[in-house]
């Protein structure tokens, strides 16, 4: 499928965080075109991050995501390609020689160090003397939240507090590039939440090119000015994330912004859906809100979808036979799989669990209204 490109984009917010970087001159971002080769798999992408800019990393597990990250970070050598940063060519410098910070997922920070030494690390490796990168460490801990943590060890810490410490590590070596690799995947609900929060600050104050990496939708609408999305090694949309949520291109987004989303062709409010070449079953005919003409894609939210243990005489919309494939709770909801003509995701409330006999195997009627139909140009 042909990836909805764009450039980055120099939008309010990235603008006006865009500042002198370290050295002096003004930040431009990053440029990179990327060919990585590992055991088989390839990851071929090109993109832009702008100065001031916070850019989403989004894939399925396998994607290449984190390959992504290790290779701006030196960490993967290039097949092909380039990395440019502030308009310097990086590719060829080592790790140590990079003007990157990267906070892992599982943070990796030194145990036998205390808090400020770890934040002290980078700095003193660059050459600061001792005493200045420890001021400046103490420094970076008060703007996290971590002052008076600075001798404890990182086994005293709780998830959250080691998060802070990650962070401020890798912004004391003042980087033009801050790469974050599921920075909250770690951590609780409740914890989560609240360090969210503390990284929208300092990402919003942070004036070098940004990319984050994430499975959290919430983490990736609330964090990010951009996302992009990456699907066995190539990009397959990219855009501002209001509208990769309106308008999913794949499965995965669709499932991600909690959509469900198929193929079809348009003619005026009518969409015939792509046959089910699985089932073999004809496409299904469903009415959108808007008119459109060739081919389309079409999506419609899980509570868009009535489920009925009998056929009903009165139903609106299309109707179809389905099988129950999975049952979940999702916070005040229930979330149905559904199998048959359409694999549909359907919402329900959790009394009609009990009342439709909601179970795997289960044999169920589902409708969907056409007022939530929506259709966009494939």
């Amino acid at each position: 499928m042909a990836a909805d490109r764009k450039t980055a984009p120099e939008d309010g917010a990235a603008a006006g965080r865009r500042a002198s970087v370290p050295g002096g001159g003004e930040s431009t971002g990053l440029t990179a075109r990327l060919e990585v080769r590992r055991d088989g798999f390839r990851v071929d992408v090109e993109f832009a991050v702008g100065a001031g800019e916070v850019v989403g990393l989004l894939g399925p597990n396998g994607a290449g995501k984190t390959t992504v990250l290790r290779a701006l970070a030196g960490l993967v050598g290039l097949e092909a390609g380039r990395i440019e940063l502030d308009g310097e060519r990086l590719e060829r410098r080592p790790v140590e020689k990079r003007p990157v910070g990267v906070v892992f997922q599982d943070y990796l920070l030194f145990p036998h160090l205390s808090v400020v030494e770890n934040v002290a690390f980078g700095p003193r490796c660059g050459g600061t003397p001792a005493r200045e990168a420890r001021r400046a460490a103490a420094g970076w801990l008060a703007r996290v939240g971590m002052d008076g943590h600075g001798k404890a060890k990182p086994r005293e810490l709780s998830g959250g507090q080691a998060q802070r410490v990650a962070l401020a590590r890798a912004l004391a070596v003042e980087p033009k590039l801050l790469l974050l690799d599921e920075p909250l995947a770690a951590l609780d609900a409740r914890t989560r939440l609240e360090i969210r929060s503390g990284l929208r600050r300092h990402l919003a104050d942070f004036a070098g090119a940004a990319l984050l990496v994430t499975h959290d939708p919430l983490d990736a609408m609330v964090l990010c000015d951009r996302l992009i999305v990456i699907e066995s090694g190539r990009i397959v949309q990219e855009g501002a994330p209001s509208e990769v949520a309106r308008h999913p291109r794949t499965d995965y987004v669709a499932r991600l912004v909690g959509l469900n989303l198929y193929r079809g062709t348009a003619c005026g409010h009518h969409v015939t859906l792509a046959a089910t070449a699985r089932t073999g079953e004809p496409g299904l005919e469903l009415k959108a809100t808007a008119a459109a003409e060739g081919e389309v894609f079409v999506v419609f939210p899980p509570t868009a979808v009535t489920l009925h243990r009998e056929r009903p005489a009165d139903a609106a919309g299309v109707l179809w036979r389905a099988v129950v494939e999975g049952v979940e709770q999702q916070g005040d909801r229930v979330r149905v799989q559904l199998d048959g003509p359409l694999r549909v995701l359907a919402d329900v409330a959790p009394v009609e669990v009990a009342q439709l006999a909601l179970e795997p195997g289960a044999e169920v009627w589902s409708s969907v209204e056409g007022a939530e139909v929506r259709v966009y140009p494939v």
